[in-house]
């Protein structure tokens, strides 16, 4: 259940990524043929299967990657707020499908219906609508899915979107300090994937990202509770 809900995640915050470019100039996604939904195109068998897939067996939160869409700096109209427009637009495709996941799974539970999440089990509780069906299982985890990815990847870890914005606000001598980090950033990167896999105990996500994911997805569940006329 959970893989399916990755890939539409992780294609559509692609082809986000390729779609604003070239919106803003930079055509270098299209002409590689990576502005699609198609996901054989965005698939990395490694970070948008193994990984997910490994991390889901051992409980651990499921996140993963896929290939990278080719953005040339240099060809958006504004290379500094362009960039940042780019970085910024994979979130926020998630969280738009997380949206619509939660009116979606609004509508599966009968008028009033209290939608909640009991946290690190991720699993869902309404309170007066009878027994979970997997469907609705499915549009939870979409949501949190989305969420997860949309936050993760605002961290400002090169080469995570948040580090594209945090390069845009910085003035241009930090941003030039800055920049340096790239070639470290997917060593800092595994690293975080080690010991989230290795030594969940330890909490690293759970104790970063946990509270803002945990939030958001409050946030959404109170929208399906809404829709649901809780």
């Amino acid at each position: 259940m959970l893989i399916p809900c990755l890939i539409v995640a992780i294609v559509f915050h692609e082809f986000a990524h390729g779609y604003s470019a070239l919106l803003l100039g930079d055509t270098t996604a299209r002409d590689a043929q990576r502005l699609s939904l198609n996901p054989i195109r965005h698939v990395d068998p490694v970070g948008t299967l193994l990984v997910p897939g490994a991390l889901a067996m051992v409980g651990a939160p499921v996140f993963g990657w896929a290939k990278p869409v080719p953005v040339r700096q240099d060809r958006l109209d504004n290379p500094r707020f362009g960039m940042m427009a780019v970085a910024a637009a994979g979130p926020g495709s998630n969280f738009v499908l997380a949206l619509i996941g939660a009116i979606a799974l609004g509508l599966f539970f009968p008028a009033g219906a209290q939608i909640t999440s009991s946290g690190s089990e991720m699993s869902l509780i309404a309170d007066g609508a009878g027994e979970t069906l997997l469907v609705q299982s499915g549009m939870f985890y979409f949501i949190l899915i989305n969420v997860f990815l949309g936050v993760f990847n605002l961290l400002p870890i090169p080469p995570f979107d948040g580090s594209h914005i945090a390069e845009g606000l910085l003035p241009p001598s930090l941003a030039r300090s800055y920049r340096k980090l790239r070639p470290y950033g997917m060593t800092l990167f595994f690293g975080l994937v080690a010991l989230t896999w290795f030594a969940p105990e330890w909490g690293v996500l759970a104790n970063t990202i946990g509270p803002p994911v945990n939030w958001a997805l409050m946030q959404y569940l109170d929208i399906a509770t809404a829709v649901a006329g809780g």
